[in-house]
C-alpha cells in the first residue's frame, strides 16, 4: 500500500499582509508605507481572492488606518492613474452624501469655478441609502460630468470645474466601496478616496466627519508631499457648517499648521424637514433666500481660497464678492 501523498499548499502572496493585521493583540501591527503600497497594488491588480479582500478591509476598519498606510495606499493608486498632466487648483473629493442639509458645497464649487479656480471633483455614487449625492445633482446645477480624462481637461479649460466618477478612473476602488452593503461597514477605502488627489492639485480639500481621523489624514498628505486642508465638514462632505466652530488641519511645504474658525451664526439654524434639490437652483438664481445656505456657501468658498494661500479674513471678503457677483443663470 502506497503512503498518502500529503503536501502543504503554497501560501498565497497576499496572505502575509492579512497576517500582519490579524495576528492578534500582541502580534498584529500596522503596515509600513511600503507594505501598504504593495498590498494596495495587489488589490487593484486583482491578485487577491475575494475572501482576502474582505478580510483585509475589515481588519483595517477594525484597527483604523495609520498615516503611513494611507500614504502607501495612495502611492499605489497614483502609479495606476493614466491621466495626462492637467492643471488643477483644488482637488475636491465628494463621497459622503448629505442627509441633514442640502449639498451647498456644490454651489461653492460653481462659484469658485466661475471665478477661475480650477476644481476637479470626484465621487463614487449612492453607496449608502438615505443620502443625497453630488452625482444626482450635476445636470440640474450645470456641473460638467466627465467620463474620461480628455473631457476633464476640456471642462477645466472651458469651465474651471469638472466632476468624474471614481468608477471611470479607478474601478478597483469603486468595487471595494460597493462592498459596503455586503460587509455591513464602510471600509478604509472611503477614507482613502479623500487623500488621493489624483491630478496633483495645488491643494487637496478633505472632509473627515469622525473625530480623531483628521490628524492622520493631514499626516498622510504631509508624507506624500501634498498641500491639503482637512476639516470636519457637514455630513462628511467638504462644506463648512456655519453653526459651529471649525478646526482646519492644514499642511503645506512639508509643515503642518492649524487654524480655528469661529461659528458664523449666533444660534443654530433649524434643519429643513426634507431636502429639496430644487431649492439649491432657486437659491443660486436669487429667487429664494436661505440664511444657512448663504453662510455655508461663502464659508466653503473661503475654505478653498484659504487652501490656495489666501488669509482667512481676505478669503471671506473675496468669497462674499464672488457670491454677490455670480452669474445667476444656469
Amino acid at each position: 500500500m502506497n503512503p498518502l501523498n500529503l503536501s502543504t499548499p503554497a501560501e498565497h502572496p497576499f496572505a502575509p499582509y492579512v497576517r500582519i493585521l490579524g495576528k492578534g493583540k500582541r502580534g498584529a501591527r500596522n503596515l509600513t508605507q511600503d507594505e501598504a503600497r504593495d498590498a494596495m497594488g495587489m488589490l487593484l491588480d486583482g491578485q487577491v481572492e475575494d475572501t482576502q479582500l474582505g478580510a483585509f478591509l475589515m481588519l483595517m476598519r477594525y484597527k483604523e488606518e495609520s498615516p503611513e498606510e494611507l500614504a502607501g495606499f495612495t502611492q499605489a493608486v497614483r502609479t495606476r492613474i493614466t491621466a495626462p498632466p492637467i492643471a488643477v487648483d483644488i482637488d475636491w473629493p465628494s463621497y459622503a452624501g448629505k442627509k441633514r442639509h442640502l449639498p451647498w458645497y456644490l454651489l461653492a464649487a460653481k462659484c469658485l469655478g466661475d471665478n477661475g479656480v480650477r476644481i476637479f471633483m470626484h465621487g463614487a455614487g449612492a453607496h449608502t441609502a438615505g443620502r443625497l449625492y453630488s452625482e444626482q445633482l450635476l445636470q440640474q446645477l450645470d456641473i460638467p460630468l466627465c467620463r474620461d480624462w480628455s473631457a476633464v481637461a476640456h471642462s477645466l479649460d472651458q469651465r474651471c470645474l469638472a466632476f468624474m466618477p471614481l468608477n471611470d478612473w479607478m474601478p478597483g476602488l469603486q468595487r471595494m466601496i460597493e462592498l459596503r452593503n455586503t460587509l455591513g461597514l464602510r471600509s478604509p477605502i472611503h477614507s482613502l478616496t479623500r487623500v488621493l488627489n489624483p491630478l496633483g492639485a495645488r491643494c487637496g480639500l478633505q472632509s473627515i466627519f469622525h473625530p480623531g481621523y483628521q490628524e492622520p489624514h493631514r499626516e498622510a498628505s504631509r508624507l506624500l508631499g501634498d498641500s491639503s486642508i482637512v476639516i470636519k465638514g457637514d455630513g462628511g462632505e467638504i462644506e463648512v457648517n456655519p453653526d459651529v466652530a471649525g478646526h482646519l488641519y492644514g499642511t503645506a511645504n512639508g509643515l503642518a499648521w492649524d487654524e480655528q474658525w469661529p461659528a458664523l451664526a449666533a444660534q443654530r439654524h433649524v434643519k429643513p424637514e426634507r431636502l429639496e434639490p430644487d431649492h439649491l437652483l432657486a437659491f443660486w438664481r436669487g429667487e429664494v433666500a436661505d440664511a444657512y445656505g448663504e453662510l455655508a456657501v461663502q464659508a466653503t468658498v473661503a475654505l478653498a481660497l484659504r487652501g490656495l494661500g489666501v488669509m482667512r479674513e481676505a478669503a471671506f471678503e473675496q468669497a462674499q464678492g464672488y457670491w454677490l457677483a455670480r452669474n445667476k443663470s444656469i
